[in-house]
């Protein structure tokens, strides 16, 4: 009897973790703090516009496209503009609790797109450079970017996301929101050809995948958040 006791609080203390990776004082000091909630800002900046840069001169280019396709085109630097203005929403809360948070409808939608946008483009840069390691894994000078750089700071996305859930919440509107984007994005990306610049064609195992990740994303951010639909 014991041992199930064990199994079962060992489960739980999984999922809460899962849910909650971090101890909530470290996330409520750091997020709470104007300076380093101002550095982060400047991070997801600079990191958005670094990946402007990319998409500005790959093949095919943002100049290829109406400027409304930007956001569909170019994944990871809407992924950064979201949690940046996911971020940005807390300044009016400096010096409060975490759970003090403001929270509207328009603000679920908000925290839940960062969310989903962070963890699946995190997710998709590790598949998608893996899937063909022997066009990106390596150690010369350029791969130690095109491989180890890009798989870092797109992992960062993960440690970003992670941290949304402590000081937003989600509806099942904002949740069916971001299925419907993720899927419209996908669509666009392989209906159209214009998913994100790599060495080899995406093919069908790839569209698979992400149409695959846009449900799951979209079902640990229902399995993560509180809920917000009573208000």
């Amino acid at each position: 009897m014991a041992g199930r006791h064990d199994e079962s609080g060992a489960k739980r203390d999984w999922r809460a973790r899962l849910r909650r990776p971090f101890p909530e004082r470290w996330v409520a000091y750091y997020l709470g703090n104007g300076a380093s909630l101002g550095w982060l800002l400047v991070v997801d900046g600079a990191a958005f516009l670094l990946g402007v840069s990319f998409y500005v001169h790959s093949d095919p280019s943002l100049a290829d496209l109406s400027s409304l396709l930007y956001p569909l085109f170019g994944d990871s630097p809407t992924a950064l503009a979201l949690a940046t203005l996911s971020v940005a929403t807390l300044l009016p809360n400096l010096g409060r609790r975490l759970s003090d948070a403001p929270s509207n409808r328009l603000l679920t939608v908000v925290h839940t797109l960062a969310f989903v946008w962070l963890v699946k483009y995190g997710l998709w840069t590790a598949v998608a450079l893996n899937l063909r390691p022997d066009l990106y894994f390596g150690f010369t000078p350029a791969l130690l970017w095109e491989y180890w750089g890009i798989l870092v700071t797109h992992l960062f996305f993960l440690l970003q996301a992670a941290v949304i859930p402590y000081y937003g919440k989600t509806s099942r509107e904002a949740l069916a929101a971001a299925l419907v984007l993720l899927l419209v994005n996908d669509a666009f990306d392989y209906g159209f050809g214009f998913y994100p610049p790599l060495r080899y064609d995406a093919g069908a195992l790839l569209a698979g995948i992400t149409v695959a990740l846009s449900f799951l994303v979209v079902g640990y951010a229902a399995w993560t958040f509180d809920r917000n639909d009573s208000r």
